[in-house]
């Protein structure tokens, strides 16, 4: 068993991982990570970082051949294990990387069907897993026979977005055709696909050498309140364990990262449970832990840690070494997050002895609950929800909740 220090580089867009990045520097590595420059400040772990570099841009500005180049410059001194992706935005970066540098882990093929929803959506669709029917926007007869066969309303979505942005809905194929002329050269980069109303779930998981070690199911809720005023509450709480939800979507779950060739590491995929015919269809999946802060919510109902323990993968993996889960919790917790009016609000009156969690960013009022009972659970949301939107919510919430990473 290999057991020398490691050289990994970690590549975020966002700030986010410190988690990850402080166990895997703990596990007796070196941590190289590149950012972008618009984060320079951000409190990262600097005391377990080795060394940071910072990409002028952010999102998908970075220009991939200056980042080969620095990368290649840096390997001339020091040899490169792995390269992992912190964030969405990330897994081309670092599928360009290994695939020219020949460095072990996803090449851009198998990333693509973590970031682009019409590949997610082939891929699916060709490994039979269930999927709401979808065209892409090449062929005009593709198109018009999608619009002439499959039920409206549908939603175009861009393919490789990292969150609900830039998703619009449809309702006739007049519409759908002069939303499709305004993308312009655009087109290409979107899908069309079936809207099914219905509940939104997720699954988080923990993937090593091709099997699903851990895996807890979560559903996204929102009140009449919420939906009648068009607010950017954003909440998720785990479902009961062993329910029959619980048991289909991890079923659909397995499906999918086995579908998709993901071998190793985190996954957040979402599904939707069809209010029409009560099936479970898969919407998407991304190969890193979900954003929002849902880790510190998996962590609260679970005890697993997901930034640490997919760090404990990483390390496994490169010494050659088995990793093993660490004793799982099935308990109950939820989330409840806004954008808010105040930069630091004072979330003091919020006193229950189930908080446990509260989310540390400017402008953002959040917390976190867990119990041994999924009922008191729903019960704080609700009561929390109607509370931040009287206090605290901003009018502008809707555009800007919806990325959260």
């Amino acid at each position: 068993m290999e057991s020398q220090i490691k050289n990994y580089i970690c590549i975020s867009n966002y700030f986010k991982g410190n988690d990850f990045l402080i166990n895997l520097k703990k596990l007796g590595n070196r941590v190289y990570l590149i950012t972008s420059e618009k984060l320079r400040d951000k409190p990262w772990a600097f005391e377990y970082i080795d060394e940071i570099f910072f990409m002028p841009g952010q999102d998908v500005d970075w220009n991939l051949n200056d980042l080969l180049a620095g990368v290649s410059d840096l390997m001339r001194y020091k040899k490169i294990d792995a390269i992992v992706a912190l964030d969405d935005f990330d897994v081309e970066k670092a599928t360009f990387l290994r695939e020219n540098l020949r460095i072990d882990g996803m090449g851009q093929t198998t990333g693509r069907y973590f970031r682009d929803k019409l590949a997610m959506r082939m891929q699916a669709k060709s490994k039979e897993i269930s999927n709401p029917q979808f065209s892409s926007l090449f062929n005009n007869d593709d198109i018009n026979t999608f619009a002439d066969t499959v039920a409206p309303p549908w939603v175009l979505k861009p393919r490789s977005e990292a969150s609900a942005s830039g998703i619009i809905k449809v309702f006739d194929k007049d519409s759908l055709w002069k939303n499709i002329h305004e993308l312009g050269t655009n087109r290409t980069k979107y899908l069309v696909e079936q809207f099914r109303p219905g509940a939104v779930f997720h699954c988080d998981s923990l993937v090593f050498e091709g099997k699903i070690l851990f895996s807890l199911t979560s559903q996204y809720l929102a009140t009449p309140m919420e939906i009648s005023q068009g607010g950017g509450i954003f909440r998720s709480a785990n479902i009961d364990y062993d329910s029959a939800d619980d048991i289909e979507i991890k079923r659909v779950n397995e499906q999918v990262i086995k579908g998709f060739g993901l071998k190793h590491g985190a996954s957040h995929a979402e599904f939707i449970k069809c209010d029409e015919d009560g099936k479970i269809y898969f919407l998407e999946t991304a190969s890193r832990v979900g954003g929002a802060h849902l880790a510190e919510m998996v962590h609260a109902a679970s005890d697993i840690n997901l930034w640490a323990e997919w760090a404990a993968i990483e390390d496994a993996l490169a010494k050659n070494k088995k990793y093993k889960l660490p004793k799982v919790k099935k308990e109950f917790a939820g989330i409840v997050l806004t954008l808010s009016k105040f930069q630091h609000p004072d979330l003091s009156e919020f006193n229950d002895e189930e908080v446990c969690f509260r989310v540390p960013l400017d402008y953002h009022a959040g917390l976190i609950v867990k119990s041994n009972k999924h009922a008191r659970i729903r019960e704080l949301l609700d009561v929390y929800a109607e509370r931040l939107i009287k206090d605290f919510a901003t009018s502008a919430q809707q555009e800007a909740v919806k990325k959260l990473h």
